[in-house]
């Protein structure tokens, strides 16, 4: 996975009205932390921060921090985006949280899972039910993917998919229970109308039948 750069600043102020105040700027409040390191108050350009997480296309996003500190030393460290802060109205970003991670350390994250294929059972008039779309993992930064992919099109009714299934990119482990259900084809069920009228019809025939031998 390719690691995008941010550039951040050092702020020494805090409060809602200095964050009014960078927001009317064009810019945000962030805030950096990690096991390792002292927390430290950012702010950092929002336009620059939402192309960033347009062009990453996932939601765990791993980064180049290039924080500059006061009489402009700068200071470079990776990075993952934990929390985020958006507007319900707007939709743009209010706030962020950076967390600090090492190269050659494994972290554990959640990715998506995505279903390909047209499973052959939908075509007998089976159901796809996606049970299970996240997987957690863990891996080395440098190894994490933005997805997993995962071939339906071979499900017949009654066929399900499960964690063990996954064939996983080199460097990566599940962490859920390998037994778990991802997708399965479950049969087709008739509309409650049709199982409606399916019982008013028996139960016309028995008072039918009834009526015969009296």
């Amino acid at each position: 996975m390719s690691m995008p750069t941010l550039a951040a600043a050092l702020r020494d102020v805090k409060g809602k009205g200095a964050a009014r105040k960078l927001r009317r700027q064009d810019h945000i409040p962030a805030v950096f932390y990690g096991p390792v390191s002292n927390p430290m108050m950012l702010q950092i350009d929002r336009p620059a921060l939402e192309r960033l997480l347009r062009e990453a296309g996932g939601e765990n996003v791993i980064l180049s921090l290039e924080i500059t500190g006061a009489g402009g030393t700068s200071d470079r460290r990776s990075a993952m985006i934990k929390d985020l802060q958006i507007d319900p109205l707007k939709g743009v970003v209010l706030h962020t949280d950076f967390y600090e991670i090492s190269m050659d350390k494994e972290i554990s994250v959640n990715i998506p899972i995505e279903l390909t294929g047209d499973p052959v059972g939908v075509e007998s008039g089976g159901v796809l039910q996606h049970v299970r779309r996240e997987l957690a993992i863990s891996c080395l930064p440098g190894a994490l993917v933005e997805k997993l992919e995962l071939d339906v099109s071979g499900l017949g009714v009654g066929d399900a998919v499960h964690i063990r299934d996954i064939q996983l990119p080199q460097g990566i482990t599940a962490l859920d229970d390998e037994h778990l259900t991802v997708a399965v084809v479950a049969a087709p069920t008739a509309p409650v109308g049709e199982v409606a009228e399916e019982e008013l019809e028996e139960a016309g025939g028995a008072e039918e039948a009834t009526a015969e031998e009296s």
